[in-house]
């Protein structure tokens, strides 16, 4: 199974994918203590001296761009594997549940120890074992055996490991770049021109080999991502040190009480749950099955391509524009992921459901840079792996929920009355973001914790 949830699933990343003493001096960020303090956002220094030309961003940024070519290539053949098996809607819900069960289960684990441990290391593991277990998806399906609970096993496997990847990759871009909008936006971008490449590979492939196949590239581009992080060449720590006395469950509870200071976060982590279980979650298995039911699977490809498309281009504006507000500017640019699903709800002609997902992926890419460099300059670097574990755990406990339902809703419903309804849910979760005055009020951090319109 895929790791989509890297990054792809939390706020952060529509896929996927990131105690403190103050946020930003704000009282609508949650009325934390200490106004005026400036954060710890991971040591960085001023003048920046780890520009995006600089080597070990040029690593992160092939790690993560290669990750997300095999992981975009996935949906394409999953689907289309399990429909070759006789297998539907609902058993590609249950493949992708049983992967995002874990990565809810294991990714607060993974930002303790990201904490705690080094994190380059931890991820670097975790790509590992993820090569093992596309390479078992690979086997499963060039020799024609897949069975459900078999597959599902695996996914579970490769949702533990990236549980405890995730975490890391917070810490890791405040180290490897001081301009973190500005690495956020390369780096979305670049996994949104792989999404636009994978699945039109992916399609390829499978006509002119098979699904597994698709299981053994990915397991490459895990392979990649490990070589990439070991070559990484980052301080023993990037946040200040830990006290030797803490235990591991001192830790996890310093975390939540840091990650419920934040009205700001929790509150969209809140909202994001539902968005989960009636937008994200049902997307693939629906989106998956109508189109390639109704065209086949290249047109499938073709439309995944289009979302990844838009997804590079808000990335992009998002390199460019630096709104005040940026969870603001980014809630109203959320507006557009509502377009897609309601769009193969109604049947629209191919060309029409394409520019949908175009426009659903550009309001994503762009949301996903500001909620993720808000993440990663508003947090302490100590606290950091635990803080964007915690929100990434919310983010995507009830994907998996969302995804196992598909399918019966489907049925009992009609597939393209559960995806208009999708649509409609999505509207709805903007206007609550929107009206979340802490959400709606956060300002940019312009440096060394400012907020961006007061001076230090």
């Amino acid at each position: 199974m895929t790791s989509t949830a890297r990054g792809a699933e939390s706020p952060g990343h529509i896929s996927v994918p990131d105690g403190l003493p103050d946020t930003d001096g704000l009282p609508d960020a949650g009325g934390l203590p200490g106004a005026g303090e400036v954060p710890d956002v991971g040591g960085l220094p001023d003048p920046p001296h780890r520009p995006l030309r600089s080597r070990n961003f040029g690593l992160f940024f092939t790690a993560r761009a290669a990750t997300r070519l095999g992981t975009a290539m996935l949906p394409v053949a999953l689907s289309a594997g399990l429909l070759q098996q006789g297998m539907g809607a609902t058993e590609v819900g249950y493949a992708l549940a049983s992967h995002f069960v874990c990565v809810a289960g294991f990714i607060v684990f993974g930002g303790v120890f990201a904490d705690r441990l080094d994190a380059r290391r931890l991820m670097v593991c975790a790509d590992v074992a993820c090569v093992v277990t596309q390479s078992v998806m690979a086997a499963m399906f060039l020799g024609g055996r897949v069975s459900l609970w078999q597959l599902c096993a695996v996914s579970a496997v490769s949702g533990i490991a990236t549980g405890l990847f995730e975490p890391g990759v917070a810490r890791t871009v405040p180290a490897v770049a001081d301009d973190v909008q500005a690495a956020n936006g390369a780096v979305r971008t670049a996994e949104s021109l792989a999404t636009l490449a994978g699945p039109a590979l992916a399609g390829a492939l499978i006509a002119v080999a098979s699904p597994g196949a698709v299981f053994a590239v990915h397991a490459g581009t895990y392979l990649v991502s490990a070589v990439c992080l070991v070559l990484l060449r980052l301080p023993v720590r990037t946040g200040p040190p830990r006290a030797g006395t803490s235990t591991y469950w001192a830790d996890l509870a310093e975390g939540w009480r840091e990650f419920r200071a934040r009205t700001w976060m929790w509150g969209t982590i809140v909202v994001w749950m539902v968005l989960m279980i009636t937008v994200a979650g049902p997307l693939v298995p629906l989106t998956s099955v109508e189109i390639i039911s109704t065209h086949d699977a290249q047109a499938y490809g073709l439309v995944s391509s289009a979302l990844g498309g838009g997804t590079a281009l808000g990335a992009l504006l998002a390199m460019r524009i630096r709104p005040v507000h940026p969870l603001r500017a980014g809630s109203l640019a959320l507006f557009g992921f509502a377009c897609y699903p309601p769009a193969v709800g109604a049947g629209l002609p191919f060309a029409a459901v394409a520019a949908a997902a175009a426009i659903s992926g550009a309001g994503a890419g762009f949301w996903s840079v500001m909620w993720a460099t808000s993440v990663q300059t508003q947090v302490p670097g100590s606290v950091l792996g635990r803080i964007k574990a915690y929100e990434a755990a919310g983010s995507i406990v009830m994907m998996p929920v969302g995804q196992a339902l598909a399918g019966p809703a489907a049925t009992l419903l009609g597939t393209r009355t559960v995806l208009l309804t999708s649509g409609a849910m999505g509207v709805a979760v903007c206007v609550a973001l929107l009206s979340v005055p802490a959400i709606r009020g956060l300002r940019r951090v312009t440096g060394f914790g400012t907020p961006a319109g007061q001076r230090s």
